[in-house]
């Protein structure tokens, strides 16, 4: 079985969680280590489970080695961070989900998960589309703050969809943040949307993203590698959001 550890305590009441796992544009991934950057978070844990790649992380400038998933902490704005430099392996996706959801109703957290919707449609100078689902009392605060509904039926695979069904499951109190992304390359102009028009609003945090716009090229070559492995990942280890067109 997996678990969540928590090796530095960490004093929230009623936090709220970002989902920054790997998929298409890795606009979910690229928002939360935004949001972990500019908020200065701090690693209070880590998730351990068979569907994660045994693997140590390094950094720059740092003697320190990291697991590949792991969790972050602002006690001041009350949020949490999921944090992952890997894909999540299609085996035992669902020993992850439920690891995960069974610390976050533990925890009493409510989550906000993040995928993209592969796009090129778009014309040059448009904003991407993002809309948003939840359960629980989620869906009527979505629309309160006037994120959009799915334009077309469809689904959110991954390890994303699994996080979402879990939590619909349980019957907790959960959101699906989605936007329009670059199928191909690293998308900060989606991952910027998806702060400015979804994540501040739900959450209540103000976050600086014109760094995303000025920082671009440099964002998109330091994640060059782990989008070209998005791109060539099973469905069900990449998260994203497409439409169901069955009988079209």
């Amino acid at each position: 079985m997996g678990s969540v550890t928590t090796h530095t305590a960490f004093d929230i009441e009623d936090p709220v969680l970002i989902e920054g796992l790997p998929g298409v544009g890795l606009v979910g991934k690229i928002a939360t280590d935004h949001i972990i950057d500019v908020f200065d978070m701090s690693c209070v844990g880590s998730v351990s489970c068979a569907a994660i790649p045994q693997v140590t992380v390094y950094t720059e400038n740092s003697h320190a080695a990291t697991p590949p998933v792991r969790i972050y902490a602002d006690e001041s704005r009350g949020l949490l961070a999921l944090q992952s430099d890997v894909p999540i392996s299609r085996n035992n996706g669902t020993e992850f989900a439920d690891c995960v959801t069974g610390w976050i109703d533990h925890h009493d957290v409510t989550p906000v998960y993040l995928s993209g919707l592969p796009s090129d449609d778009h014309e040059l100078g448009d904003l991407p589309t993002v809309f948003g689902i939840g359960s629980g009392a989620l869906p009527e605060r979505i629309a309160a703050l006037d994120i959009g509904t799915p334009p077309e039926r469809g689904v959110i695979g991954g390890p994303t969809g699994a996080l979402m069904t879990a939590a619909t499951q349980r019957q907790l109190d959960a959101a699906a943040l989605v936007v329009e992304s670059d199928p191909q390359f690293p998308d900060p102009a989606g991952a910027r949307r998806l702060i400015d028009h979804a994540i501040e609003p739900l959450v209540e945090v103000s976050v600086p993203t014109d760094d995303l716009v000025d920082r671009a090229a440099d964002i998109r070559s330091q994640k060059e590698q782990l989008a070209e492995q998005m791109q060539h990942a099973d469905e069900h280890e990449s998260t994203q959001a497409k439409p169901l067109r069955m009988f079209q």
